[in-house]
């Protein structure tokens, strides 16, 4: 049951819980979102990355798409951290129903002027848009291996400023999280009072990325203050390999997909369904027929 962002993030927004975004590299982990939604009766987002669809190929959204169509469960298919107005067109071109302009690097103007022009383009086809104000931190190791780059905490009035001139549908903010693991630096505690703060300047549903190894109690007080969407990648895609490399081991000689994926992609499954009893979402496609 595919859905636009936005009627997909309003009814958690109303409802304080948080739709986990769970991006996909392959068809495993797009099986083990769509049979964890089902079993959790919990509305899901399916969502990839520009580097992964380099390397799985802009074919593999139509297959997604099917996929997605078929199951009863609400559902939307985003483009994470499109850099570039051609990500944006790309993107709908391919059949997402939401897409993410990530210009957040850029200077305040160019950020603003970018985002306008890709809420232009996809509100004129029904697509969803997402930015990001401020600069979630990273845990990936620089490319000179020496370090990790900074957060730069989203400002409550900016973020005010920042959607009345683009007009987008969703934001994500910087409070504290990372992509990654949290394997080279510090575990930062999550800003809950400068959330707050932002949800009182917007009011559109807020985004969090960087949902892997943070505190389950700082989580749950996100979709508290406006988080209706939580993006998943790190903690679902290590359990995955984990297992699978536990299998390969242990079945040397096996060479068959259908032996040595299963069980990884149970994994992956369960990750899946701890998030969706965290995010509060478990039970909630529900809502979506009333």
């Amino acid at each position: 049951m595919l859905m636009n962002m936005v009627d997909l993030l309003d009814v958690a927004y109303k409802n304080k819980f948080a739709v986990g975004s769970y991006n996909v590299s392959n068809s495993e982990f797009v099986e083990a979102i769509i049979n964890a939604a089902e079993k959790k009766n919990a509305p899901a987002i399916i969502q990839i990355h520009p580097d992964e669809l380099s390397f799985i190929s802009e074919d593999f959204v139509a297959y997604v798409r099917q996929a997605v169509n078929r199951t009863r469960i609400p559902m939307a298919i985003h483009v994470d951290h499109g850099g570039t107005y051609q990500d944006i067109l790309k993107g709908i071109r391919n059949g997402y129903s939401s897409v993410m302009i990530d210009t957040s690097a850029k200077p305040w103007e160019e950020n603003i002027a970018i985002t306008k022009k890709c809420v232009e383009a996809a509100h004129a086809v029904g697509v969803s848009v997402e930015a990001e104000l401020g600069t979630i931190g990273s845990n990936e190791l620089s490319v000179d291996s020496n370090g990790v780059n900074k957060i730069l905490y989203t400002d409550p009035e900016d973020a005010k400023k920042f959607v009345e001139a683009t007009g987008v549908d969703t934001l994500a903010v910087a409070i504290g999280t990372r992509h990654g693991h949290y394997a080279h630096v510090e575990k930062p505690e999550l800003r809950i009072d400068l959330l707050e703060k932002i949800h009182e300047a917007v009011d559109i549903p807020l985004v969090l990325h960087g949902g892997s190894d943070n505190k389950d109690e700082e989580i749950r007080k996100t979709y508290e203050h406006g988080v209706a969407k939580i993006n998943l990648s790190t903690d679902m895609k290590t359990a995955f390999f984990n297992q699978l490399r536990k299998t390969l081991v242990e079945k040397p000689d096996d060479y068959e997909p259908n032996v040595l994926m299963p069980s990884a992609r149970r994994a992956a499954q369960d990750v899946v369904e701890y998030k969706m009893d965290l995010f509060n979402s478990t039970g909630k496609a529900s809502l979506y027929f009333k």
